[in-house]
């Protein structure tokens, strides 16, 4: 490999090797590239990073430009709305000029019912400063932030590498001491016994798969810790938590179709685990306990889910209480002493029902907005007859209202501000409709300026996921002002593979329909053309992790459709990966995508649709990868490997590829750095679109 000189990009070496598959042999020229350890392949990196530093030099003041918008409408020292639990209101502040947020609780005074949102917070106590566990690292990130039920313990875990490997330690919150007794290369999820002795926890194999629960002692070495639980299914991993009543330690098993649960009482945590539901193939189920019952959220027999309850004290028949209804899909139950609430959506949006303690009468939440996002978040008390929910639109900052769940009344506690002048009455959000080729009708949420034309003349982003039934719903952005300011039109194609519109359409979506995904986002493209939002000279695409699947394979179908194409962090070779069960996340994503080693026709279905094995003497459109050294999720080889052949094949492209050496699957961790990178990728769509 060599760099050649600053104004050319850069040249790597090609190192034919060979795969073979039924029968199928493919080359693979650049797979050298997956070795990390290689110095060919950190400065191949580096070369790639200073070509795209070059290619993009005249874009310097822009970017600073954006991120001093995105700065000055942020409002820097902030502070979250604080939640009660127990005897304290736990909340997290910002402060100006520092990168990471400071976890902090206060007392609940004698007869306090509001939380204290003054700057005057008498009594604090500053649990985890995440600008001083920082200090001196390229990046940080926290895994678990978890109190025990008396207040006495913290459990933290921490990441100073990006690969989501994380070490955790238990601080006594009385002392202020980090006791001696951490543990290495755990995975997210804690949960506390109901006197907070003892602590589970999990750690993952070598694909990075969650596979066992450990109890640990506080105070004692981790050498001592008892494994709790092991799952040796390899599509199979585990989460651990306490439910809300504090009552059960919950051990959850599952994998991308089946769910097996099993609890263990938080009084007894050195008890032998309980199941709930043995598994069965293709049935998923989650719970929550609910007094006497357990809550069971299942899809047995159910597409979309339905609700029912078994004894807490004795698991085993299922009693029905809320039936399925195909067109809603139920997403999560939370209990609550006296109440139920379902998050749910239909038609695209999300919901929120609220069923009384004891009572079949139900009742849906009723929100203003045409296209919005609702959702329950800080909800650590059980018994409580007020709820906590975020709500956001396309116009509308994060909103935070406690809700009375006997009176229905809405109280709003914090909007996020956005400071500058915002004014939402300047801009629209619309509901637009795509129709696929197989004539399925796919949903486009758009937020433009209200002065925009729609002549075909305004320039557009479109942003695609896809994958996992995960909804990109409506939301705000601060740094999405400074597109929307400079006549962008920002749009988000809620194409199948998602879960926007039911279990269906993440059905209709994965295995051996997965190009749906990628057909839908070009017909909603298509749709934003001929409705008159944009053209398709003026059109960047953009989608990260299985998203930047998503823009690989539409770069393949259809160039033409798009200016320039933004690939975050993508899963661009996807064959390649899901064809080496020692990677990370391999063997569990086989119920995602297919097994192709043991089936001839998904190996031949996902080879005809992987970008990497597609990239063809093609007019692409202009492309930029984004991608991170110590992404555990992505490996960071699969766009180095995707640009170099797109170089190689169609060399009269314009191809850049930036990799962060200092980051994870979401990139920089500290907020100032992440501003600069979205200002970099915003500066560079602005430039291609002719909108700077």
């Amino acid at each position: 490999m060599t760099a050649d000189t600053p104004d050319t990009p850069p040249t790597v070496r090609q190192v034919p090797s060979e795969r073979t598959f039924h029968g199928d042999t493919v080359t693979d020229e650049y797979s050298w590239l997956a070795d990390k350890e290689n110095p060919d392949t950190i400065a191949y990196l580096k070369a790639e990073n200073a070509w795209t530093e070059a290619a993009t030099a005249h874009l310097a003041g822009l970017r600073e430009t954006i991120f001093q918008e995105i700065k000055g409408r942020t409002q820097e020292t902030d502070l979250s709305v604080p939640s009660r639990k127990g005897g304290y209101w736990y909340y997290t502040r910002t402060v100006e000029g520092k990168q990471y947020g400071i976890q902090c609780r206060v007392a609940v005074a004698p007869g306090e019912v509001d939380p204290p949102m003054s700057d005057d917070r008498p009594g604090e106590e500053v649990l985890l400063d995440g600008n001083v566990l920082a200090e001196g690292k390229e990046f940080f990130a926290l895994g678990t932030f978890d109190t025990s039920p008396d207040g006495n313990w913290l459990a933290y875990s921490t990441d100073f590498d990006g690969d989501e490997r994380f070490t955790l330690r238990v601080k006594d919150l009385r002392t202020g001491e980090v006791l001696a007794d951490e543990v290495p290369d755990t995975s997210y999820g804690t949960a506390w016994s109901a006197d907070g002795s003892a602590l589970f926890y999990i750690t993952v194999d070598d694909a990075w798969r969650p596979f066992r629960v450990w109890r640990h002692t506080v105070g004692r070495p981790a050498s001592e810790d008892v494994q709790v639980y092991e799952e040796p299914d390899e599509r199979f991993w585990v989460g651990v938590e306490l439910t809300r009543s504090e009552k059960f330690v919950v051990i959850d098993t599952q994998s991308k179709l089946t769910s097996e649960i099993r609890v263990i009482p938080a009084e007894t945590p050195a008890a032998e685990p309980i199941v709930i539901a043995p598994r069965e193939q293709g049935v998923e189920y989650s719970i929550e306990h609910h007094g006497h019952r357990f809550l069971i959220l299942h899809n047995k027999n159910a597409e979309d889910f339905a609700l029912a309850y078994t004894s807490a004290d004795n698991p085993g028949e299922w009693v029905e209480l809320i039936a399925h209804e195909p067109g809603t899909r139920l997403e999560s139950v939370d209990a609550f002493a006296r109440h139920i609430v379902i998050s749910q959506r239909r038609d695209g949006l999300t919901g929120l029902r609220v069923m009384g303690d004891g009572s079949t009468d139900t009742y849906d939440m009723q929100f203003p907005e045409p296209l919005y996002n609702v959702g329950l978040t800080g909800n650590p008390e059980y018994d409580t007859a007020v709820v906590r929910v975020s709500y956001t639109s396309l116009v509308t900052p994060e909103s935070i209202y406690d809700v009375d769940l006997v009176t229905r009344q809405m109280l709003l506690r914090k909007q996020k501000p956005v400071l500058g002048g915002y004014d939402p009455a300047d801009y629209e959000q619309y509901r637009e409709w795509a129709r696929a080729a197989d004539g399925t009708r796919v949903p486009i949420s758009i937020v433009a300026r209200k002065d925009v034309k729609r002549d075909g003349s305004a320039p557009a982003l479109l942003y695609g996921y896809g994958s996992y039934e995960l909804s990109i719903d409506p939301y705000f952005s601060i740094a999405r002002l400074s597109l929307l300011d400079r006549g962008v039109v920002f749009a988000i194609a809620h194409v199948r593979g998602g879960g926007e519109m039911g279990r269906r359409w993440y059905e209709d979506g994965k295995m051996l329909t997965k190009k749906n995904t990628f057909t839908d986002f070009v017909a909603c493209a298509e749709a934003l053309v001929s409705q008159g939002w944009t053209s398709a000279a003026r059109l960047v695409a953009r989608g990260g992790s299985a998203g930047g699947l998503l823009m690989g394979a539409i770069a393949n179908l259809a160039p033409e459709a798009f200016a320039a194409i933004i690939a975050q962090v993508p899963f661009v070779d996807p064959l390649t990966s899901i064809l080496d069960p020692s990677l990370p996340l391999t063997v569990t994503e086989w119920e995602e995508w297919g097994n192709p080693i043991e089936s001839p026709e998904v190996y031949a279905y996902m080879k005809s649709y992987s970008p990497y094995e597609n990239v063809g003497k093609l007019p692409y459109p202009k492309i930029l990868a984004v991608t991170s050294l110590n992404d555990t999720r992505v490996l960071y080889h699969e766009p180095a490997k995707w640009i170099a052949r797109l170089r190689a094949t169609a060399p009269d492209g314009t191809y850049l590829l930036k990799t962060e050496m200092e980051a994870g699957h979401s990139g920089p961790s500290g907020r100032y750095d992440a501003w600069r990178e979205e200002a970099f990728v915003l500066a560079w769509a602005l430039d291609v679109l002719h909108a700077a």
